[in-house]
């Protein structure tokens, strides 16, 4: 049989690689700096080659340790799940996830059973309340959050790409009223989120129609309620268009073909050291094979 570098030396080298930082990496894994520099170098001197870029206070992969990184990383995580298959996954894991409510109910909730299927002890808490980037770490393991981009002090990942459509009841294109054109949001009311005001004058700027201005702006602090009013017919809602696409609506419909790319998308966030959580790792790698695919 061929032999292996050990094992120490492979979980050293992953989370560096996945940390950036020894420090980090020496506090994941309870160790001294100096120890898991030695399993570093352990590992360097068995492959041959170095690994790391050093740089001051930091290692950064080199081409060849990107390449390891690509080939071990997997294959260290599906160890770690077979260990934890072998032992009945007895021992229930919990991830606290702060999510906002319309990601949840048009999303998440729904496909929640076959993460359980897969993974029957992991249990997840669920948090809406706001600002949860600041509670990471802090009764918070992982958020989902709408945002323009993320603190690069932390782990994140885009869910998803999006763009800004104008949502409403498919009656407001009928009738001697009807909204049929940009144009004729000039006596029209329409929503937006208060954390999100300026989608509306993106969406008018990519239009070419910078000075179009509503009869009316409403304002509203929940996803839900904006896309609820939308289908009463109360105005027109400014969104992301998979808001549309996610809440399967019949009431709903895009009222025009325009759209803009947006600022702000949906990202996935942890602390660095939060991939190392068993639970955080399960629900990321499910929510990006599954949910949110690139």
């Amino acid at each position: 049989m061929r032999r292996l570098p050990p094992l120490t030396a492979v979980e050293a080298f992953v989370q560096v690689a996945r940390l950036g930082s020894v420090k980090a990496a020496a506090e994941e894994l309870a160790l001294s700096s100096p120890a898991l520099s030695r399993r570093i170098q352990a590992l360097e001197r068995f492959i041959g080659k170095p690994l790391f870029e050093r740089r001051h206070q930091a290692l950064v992969l080199n081409k060849d340790g990107q390449a390891l990184l690509g080939r071990v990383a997997p294959a260290l995580d599906q160890l770690a799940i077979a260990v934890d298959a072998s032992k009945g996954e007895a021992e229930l894991m919990r991830l606290r996830l702060n999510v906002p409510p319309l990601f949840a109910s048009q999303r998440l909730i729904g496909r929640l059973p076959e993460l359980r299927e897969r993974h029957p002890s992991l249990h997840i808490d669920l948090d809406t309340q706001p600002h949860p980037l600041v509670r990471l770490g802090e009764g918070l393991d992982a958020a989902i959050v709408i945002a323009r981009d993320i603190d690069p002090a932390l782990y994140s990942r885009q869910i998803a790409r999006s763009r800004i459509a104008a949502i409403g009841a498919p009656s407001l294109k009928d009738g001697p009223n009807a909204i049929r054109t940009p144009e004729d949001l000039r006596r029209a009311t329409i929503f937006v989120h208060r954390d999100m005001a300026e989608l509306f004058p993106i969406w008018r700027e990519a239009i070419g129609m910078p000075d179009l201005q509503p009869a009316a702006i409403d304002h509203f602090d929940a996803g839900q309620l904006i896309l609820e009013a939308a289908a009463q017919g109360l105005g027109v809602a400014f969104m992301l268009d998979e808001h549309v696409a996610g809440g399967h609506d019949p009431r709903l419909v895009r009222i025009f073909d325009e759209v803009a790319d947006s600022s702000y998308s949906y990202w996935f966030a942890a602390r660095r050291t939060g991939l190392s959580n068993r639970a955080v790792k399960l629900f990321h790698d499910w929510l990006f094979e599954t949910i949110a695919p690139h």
